[in-house]
């Protein structure tokens, strides 16, 4: 047995205890308290073809090989319509949308972080980090330890090979799982050359090359990147593989989690509905409607909120990708959610809209948004909500 093995075999002997941390304190929280799920997507996922613009005309002229097709009753693969601005990739159509359908889930479009460098690994860690970007001075100060520490009898954990920067600074042990999974090619150039025989003169002949092709078509040192990016977060299929588990722990002994999932960072070949990005968003949507199926009745006790370190830019690049941006989509999932919507301040989508010709604006600073989310899920004052982002506004959007 090995080490994750024996972590998830402990915690299943011991589920019907009280949740016992490292440090050995007892938690006693009621069954019915609240969850809190913070979902990390490392790479910056394209939130324009999560969150469609269907009625944007320039959306469909900066994305001439990538953009979803409007909302069509005749056709499953256009945009499922939300509203008459904003739609849905049919990709999600059935993990996501039930979820809309019975207002369990916002998303709030414009939203990140003022971090402008548009790098993966300074902006991941200023949003986990939650503090002013001016003003960081802490680089082992994490805000989900702030929050830890300010609700003492919250049982924290995160389901990651280490753990994050979200989580640490707390002053007391916090646990962690890896949930981390295989990442090593799949095929070598022999199993390669029989699989494209194989599907030769069918209809997935095409589809076969292209996804064989792919690595031979990437620069090493954007590999290398992409790979980076993910800093060892599982992809999205493992995070589908491992939420049954993931709501195990978190209905039976813990209250605030954390996970990350990687493979997000798309420049070639990222497609629309299918493809790499299509292939993941239907994973990360198979999950979280996994997640809130496994919890049962205590999915009316519980929020997700599924974040990423910033959008993608808003035209499509030469390679049929997209390159680092800025503003992007958050979710906010549960069984008592404020849902059906799309929440936040919002701007028309057009060339006039866009930051520096390239983005997404932030309009809806998490630090504001995710603040005035957790002063309603807890219940939390102005001078606790201080403590857990310095110097934030939070912004009650009335999401729970």
């Amino acid at each position: 047995m090995n080490r994750r093995e024996f972590l998830f075999a402990a915690a299943s002997a011991t589920a019907a205890l009280p949740a016992l941390s490292f440090s050995g304190k007892l938690f006693a929280t009621p069954t019915s308290a609240p969850r809190f799920l913070l979902v990390f997507l490392r790479g910056g996922y394209d939130c324009n073809n999560l969150l469609v613009p269907h009625s944007s005309d320039f959306y469909y002229e900066s994305r001439p090989t990538l953009a979803i097709a409007k909302p069509d009753a005749g056709n499953p693969n256009s945009a499922i319509a939300l509203d008459a601005n904003w739609g849905l990739n049919p990709v999600l159509r059935d993990s996501i949308y039930p979820l809309w359908q019975r207002k369990q889930i916002a998303f709030v479009p414009f939203a990140g972080t003022d971090d402008l460098s548009r790098s993966h690994f300074e902006t991941q860690d200023n949003i986990e980090s939650g503090e002013p970007t001016a003003q960081r001075g802490n680089f082992r100060s994490g805000f989900l330890a702030r929050l830890s520490s300010t609700l003492p009898s919250v049982p924290p954990i995160a389901f990651t090979n280490t753990l994050p920067l979200s989580f640490q600074g707390a002053g007391h042990d916090i646990p962690n799982i890896s949930l981390k999974g295989d990442t090593k090619p799949h095929f070598d150039a022999r199993q390669s050359a029989i699989l494209t025989q194989m599907y030769q003169g069918t209809s997935l002949a095409a589809a076969t090359a292209d996804g064989l092709a792919l690595p031979n078509t990437v620069s090493q040192d954007l590999r290398n990147e992409m790979i980076q990016a993910s800093r060892g977060a599982p992809s999205a299929k493992g995070f589908a593989a491992e939420t049954q588990r993931i709501a195990t722990l978190m209905r039976d002994r813990y209250r605030l989690g954390f996970i990350d999932v990687g493979g997000w960072d798309t420049h070639v070949n990222q497609g629309s509905i299918t493809g790499g990005l299509a292939n993941n968003l239907r994973n990360l949507g198979e999950g979280l409607s996994a997640y809130a199926d496994a919890l049962g009745n205590e999915w009316n006790n519980t929020v997700v909120v599924v974040v990423s370190e910033f959008g993608r830019t808003f035209r499509e690049n030469g390679d049929k990708g997209t390159d680092h941006g800025h503003g992007t989509v958050h979710w906010v999932l549960g069984g008592k959610v404020n849902g059906g919507r799309i929440a936040g301040e919002q701007v028309a989508v057009n060339q006039q809209s866009l930051l520096q010709n390239r983005d997404y604006p932030v309009l809806n600073n998490y630090r504001d948004t995710l603040g005035g989310l957790m002063g309603r899920v807890w219940g939390l004052h102005d001078s606790q909500l201080q403590t857990v982002f310095p110097q934030a506004r939070p912004k009650d959007l009335r999401l729970v």
